[in-house]
């Protein structure tokens, strides 16, 4: 296997989205907004190949030639640029969430509510490896590259997470915790981080 983290572009998107489809098979915030296990994987595809095309028209993608590990991230200056779930036009999204699309809703509110303002940041939105390589160092080696080649001095980058164990792992890469809150209505907890860290802002809870 090719541990060069490289940028990835459209020619990797199957490659990437099935990297991510199965990494994040079980991640809390996904089983949420996809709770039916026969249909998640089919929809998650769904869901996780329009992040992968939104990132590249807002961002860039970074992981291995083979994308055994893919990073999703925004730039400085698109951060807060994101296509919303319910608009005139996100017909596309029901069939990806079906009479789930409320629950996402609130998972996408409560992101994009719990960003810190401005846009001089460097945003991890997304981060998967394929289960048959974990643990072999693959997403801090990605996500090291992507805060050295993208981050430049004076850069903070933020990211959320809504699994426990990733909250270890972000704190060993030089995240620490800004604010913790949770999804409405039986949603999952989430943990908002940032590198460098801002002044810790307690818990905030999204009514």
């Amino acid at each position: 296997m090719d541990r060069t983290i490289v940028e990835l572009g459209a020619g990797a998107r199957t490659a990437a989205v099935e990297t991510l489809a199965a990494a994040f098979r079980d991640d809390p915030a996904m089983v949420h907004m996809l709770p039916d296990p026969a249909s998640r994987p089919r929809r998650l595809r769904r869901l996780l190949g329009w992040m992968f095309d939104e990132t590249l028209h807002h961002g860039f993608v970074l992981g291995t030639p083979g994308a055994e590990v893919v990073t999703l991230w925004r730039a400085p200056g698109a951060v807060h640029r994101h296509e919303p779930l319910w608009h005139p036009g996100a017909l596309r999204f029901i069939p990806i969430f079906g009479r789930h699309l409320p629950r996402a809703l609130r998972v996408d509110d409560g992101i994009r509510g719990h960003l810190p303002p401005g846009e001089d940041w460097l945003y991890l939105k997304i981060a998967g490896v394929r289960p048959d390589c974990q643990g072999k160092g693959l997403g801090g080696l990605a996500i090291r590259t992507g805060l050295a080649q993208h981050g430049g001095p004076g850069v903070p980058a933020l990211l959320e997470t809504a699994t426990p164990a990733n909250v270890g792992l972000y704190q060993r890469l030089g995240f620490a915790i800004r604010c913790e809150w949770d999804v409405p209505r039986g949603g999952p907890h989430f943990w908002s981080m940032t590198r460098p860290n801002e002044a810790p802002k307690g818990t905030r809870l999204k009514d």
